[in-house]
Order: structure tokens, then sequence, then C-alpha cells
């Protein structure tokens, strides 16, 4: 009876182990959602190439718009080279209240590493860039949703203040969403 009784708990609860696990289909989906955060402009004008020039899309200048004053930030990602970003970008914690004024954060501004480039790139592109370390700045799945949930940068994509665009859901959700797809194994198109 003692046996019977124990099969019949495991029997109840293994749908509740099998839930813990997302599947392909749900990383899957998981990364579709987030790659419509990193796709957002608030993410790719900054998530530049080599070339180091951020860029205005879809800020309401045209698809092709690079940013303001032809701003290069060259090799140091910080505009050493020409015009520094904390010439116009503020790092401070003040609150961003003011449409259109230069952007406050609580870091020192600056594009992420060359390796981070997404701008242009396909899902499948990026989402196989994010996932290794090779090419994302060194993040495993636990490092990257710390970054996620710690980086200045990314609490101001939520949160860019007065008059600026914003990515689709919240930080919270994003972090949810990177845990449920490293959780899956990082699952990506053509996988």
């Amino acid at each position: 009876m003692k046996y019977l009784l124990t099969c019949a708990a495991l029997m109840l609860a293994a749908p509740a182990v099998a839930q813990d696990a997302p599947d392909r289909a749900e990383g899957l989906a998981a990364w579709d959602r987030i790659f419509t955060v990193t796709a957002h402009p608030r993410c790719t004008n900054c998530h530049v190439g080599e070339e180091g020039q951020p860029m205005w899309q879809a800020l309401g200048y045209g698809p092709e718009a690079v940013h303001g004053m032809n701003v290069r930030a060259g090799e140091s990602r910080i505009g050493a080279e020409s015009i520094p970003c904390n010439a116009c970008h503020v790092t401070s914690a003040a609150a961003n209240t003011v449409p259109h004024a230069p952007p406050h954060i609580d870091d020192a501004w600056r594009l992420p590493p060359v390796e981070l480039a997404w701008l242009g790139k396909t899902s499948a592109e990026v989402c196989t860039q994010l996932r290794d370390p090779e090419t994302n700045d060194g993040h495993d799945i636990a490092s990257l949703v710390d970054h996620l949930q710690n980086s200045a940068f990314v609490n101001w994509g939520f949160a860019p203040g007065a008059g600026r665009s914003v990515p689709k859901g919240s930080l919270d959700a994003l972090v949810h969403d990177v845990t449920v797809w490293g959780a899956a194994g990082t699952p990506c198109e053509g996988d």
C-alpha cells in the first residue's frame, strides 16, 4: 500500500516537474520577445559596429539618420577622438524629465563593445551572437541577467524620460524572458 501511495504521489508531481524546464518552443517564444527589445531603436542606435557612429533612427529624422553633429565614438567608444559622449550626455542620477534635453544616467556614457553590435542584424544573427560569450562581451546567462538588472544603460532604455520612445514590455519582463531562454538552452531559429 505504501508503494502505491508513493507512486501516486510521484505521478501527481510529474506535471509540475515537467513545467519547471521550458522546452524549445517556449525558449524560441522568449527569444522573439527578447529580439523585440534588442531591435528597438532605443537599443540599436548605440549597438553599432566598428564605425562607432551612433544612430538616431526612428526618432523622426528618417530611417538612416545618424547621430546629430556627426558624432563618432571611435575606437575608444566614448568619442575621445572627436566629441566625447559626455559633451552632451550627462553622468548623474538625476531624473530625465525635460523632453529632448541631454539624457542623464548614473554611469559613464559610451557605446557598447563592438562585439555587441547588432544594428541591422536579423533575429537569428543576434540570437547566435548573444548566446556566445565570445561574441557577447563574455556573458553566460547568469551574468547576462545580472547585467540587464544592474546596467544603468539598460535601465535607462526602459525609462529614458519624457518624449522618448521605449521598447515594448518592461525590464522585469526582459529579465524573465532571458532566464526562460537560457533555461531552454538558448535556442535560435535555424538550430
